[in-house]
């Protein structure tokens, strides 16, 4: 590469070596963050020394982490948090707080000076929201109880990163200025954060609007990189984190119509830029201070994992999460996190410690997220077993013939409206679920509920589904209630089905398989709830409930006149975009022929069909 560009030298190095490192780590399950570390190590000072500017490097590829901390911003809209502020806040900060508090105790017993331990230990009480995201996806776990936990806590490490990079600087700083200097920033900071956000509410959505009619898209991308850029560099000249910047920026914008598209925009930017990245702390990771130092790497490596499988074991038993799903929950939580790269790096731009700690506190991150897949496979392989043969009360299991007219597959929030449903009238009611905290809970209601995978041909076939007249199907998920359907149809061709959709696209799929009688989960309670609406806003009850129900059999009528079309997607958007605007221009004509009532609503009067 002696004759090319420096350039053009570094871009084919850092290409070639995330092609090839990437896509291997993957395929042996050790995520593609460790992917870009080993890819950054091989090619850095103490691999081939292929790449020599790994300061400058390290310095562009920041801007990775800028438009990451954009993006988490454009996703945490106000309403959303408060809404999560239970479990975000309160789980979130009571992991962070307590794993950093013993974390910092420990060091400073050790003899380690108190910037350093508190520093140290608040990125070491960080977590991978890349890998553990990742994990929960693959297992399909996201909706479960440690799920939900899991991401609470997450999206609260991914906010509770901005004061923690804007207390480095802080704490390298303290040394060296006086208190007068000190308060002169600290109101630099606060009014720097005030324009930025008094600014952005009054000039970023007009100024997005304005570009957007230009309709020149890649000039709304550079619109949407320059007020990255340019947030992040004010904060940076006012000697805060440039990440603060564009995360406010973001949240500024979670709610404004061009948060879908400036997500879009910026995605492919970020994920390049955090593997470069990546990869650039690999090539900052120093072999010789790990090689002199081993003892001291395994001694910091054991301690945090140590004092962090304890604290948040103890966490989720205090959640109370499902016995099963504590190991993994215990796991993906434990292990080091990208934010704490991060967070080292800023801490040695602020002399908070030298960069062989930092180095040091770097490899035992990394070597903890290269063990965590090790660690899993290990849970998976021994403990979780046991832990699903545990002594104690166990599902009633379904090992007895059935006879009872109807069969309920899921007995969660829906299946059981619809069984209590049933046994109120006097029908017999064969429940099925496989969720073994589940049954346990019904059953001290007093419930029988048999314990069981409804996907399994013996188990319908003993529930008696060769007998029963109707089978419900109410399970939450979408491939699973259209995997029971598909049984029930090949082997039971007389048995009545009655289906939960989760969506219309569900709502489809379950047509596609004859299906016909159905109905949408939250079809019935949306139009109730827009009932209470207008009945709040001054309508009387009987107009609110002719209003939603004219809205009602428009959209089921809707929806059977277009599912022949929902194959194709261009003649489906149409079509439904026809039949809102005429079910909006038939109500517009009501309402100027027969004149609005005092609140401005329909009359009461019983209106003809809709026509499509």
């Amino acid at each position: 590469m002696e004759h090319l560009p420096a350039w053009l030298g570094y871009s084919l190095t850092y290409l070639a070596a995330a092609v090839v490192a990437v896509p291997l780590f993957k395929a042996l399950g050790l995520g593609s963050v460790m992917g870009y570390l080993v890819a950054g190590l091989a090619i850095g000072p103490w691999g081939l020394g292929l790449v020599d500017n790994v300061e400058g490097t390290l310095h562009f590829a920041e801007f990775g982490v800028v438009l990451m901390l954009f993006l988490v911003g454009l996703e945490l809209e106000p309403r959303r948090l408060w809404s999560l502020r239970r479990p975000i806040f309160g789980w979130g900060s009571l992991q962070v707080l307590a794993c950093a508090a013993v974390l910092a105790g420990l060091a400073l017993l050790l003899g380690v000076k108190w910037k350093v331990a508190v520093v140290a230990s608040l990125g070491l009480a960080l977590s991978s929201t890349a890998i553990a995201l990742q994990v929960l996806a693959d297992r399909n776990l996201l909706r479960t109880p440690s799920g939900e936990a899991g991401f609470s806590i997450l999206l609260f490490q991914d906010v509770a990163a901005i004061p923690i990079l804007a207390l480095v600087p802080l704490l390298g700083s303290v040394s060296e200025r006086d208190d007068t200097t000190l308060w002169v920033e600290a109101l630099r900071s606060v009014g720097a954060i005030v324009a930025i956000v008094v600014g952005g509410r009054l000039l970023l959505r007009p100024l997005l609007r304005w570009i957007a009619r230009s309709r020149t898209p890649e000039i709304f991308t550079a619109a949407a990189l320059l007020l990255v850029v340019g947030t992040a560099a004010f904060m940076q000249a006012v000697g805060l984190s440039m990440a603060l910047g564009a995360f406010l920026a973001g949240v500024l914008l979670a709610e404004s119509e061009f948060r879908r598209e400036l997500e879009t925009d910026l995605e492919p930017f970020k994920g390049l830029l955090l593997g470069l990245f990546f990869m650039a702390v690999g090539m900052t990771i120093d072999l010789g201070v790990l090689a002199a130092s081993p003892g001291r790497v395994a001694l910091v490596l054991g301690l945090f994992l140590l004092v962090k499988l304890v604290v948040i074991g103890a966490l989720a038993r205090l959640m109370r999460l499902p016995r099963p799903e504590r190991p993994l929950f215990t796991l993906l939580l434990a292990q080091g996190g990208e934010f704490a790269f991060v967070v080292f790096q800023a801490a040695v731009g602020a002399r908070v410690f030298p960069a062989k700690t930092a180095s040091l506190l770097t490899g035992a991150v990394a070597l903890s997220m290269l063990l965590g897949p090790l660690l899993l496979w290990l849970v998976d392989r021994y403990l979780q077993p046991r832990l699903d043969r545990r002594p104690g009360p166990t599902p009633e299991p379904l090992n007895t013939p059935q006879e009872a007219p109807v069969i309920v597959a899921g007995f969660g929030r829906y299946g059981q409206i619809v069984s209590r449903s049933l046994m109120a009238c006097g029908l017999s009611v064969t429940v099925l679920d496989h969720d073994a905290e589940l049954i346990e809970q019904t059953r001290r209601f007093g419930f029988r509920v048999f314990y069981g995978d409804a996907t399994r041909l013996d188990l319908l076939r003993t529930a008696g589904a060769a007998q029963a007249r109707v089978l419900v199907v109410a399970v939450d998920d979408s491939a699973q209630s259209l995997a029971i359907v598909d049984l029930a149809r090949a082997h039971f061709p007389a048995l009545k089905i009655v289906a939960r959709a989760r969506d219309v696209t569900h709502w489809y799929a379950l047509r596609d398989r004859g299906v016909e009688h159905i109905q949408r989960e939250l079809f019935e309670s949306s139009l109730a709830s827009a009932g209470d609406v207008l009945q709040l806003l001054g309508r009387d009850a009987a107009t609110a409930a002719q209003a939603t129900q004219r809205f009602r059999s428009h959209n089921l009528a809707l929806l059977e006149e277009t599912y022949p079309l929902h194959k194709d997607e261009a003649r489906l958007i149409a079509a439904v975009r026809q039949g809102r605007q005429q079910l909006q221009e038939q109500l517009a004509r009501e309402r100027e022929s027969r004149g609005p009532d005092r609140a401005g609503a329909e009359p009461a009067a019983t209106p003809p069909a809709p026509k499509f």
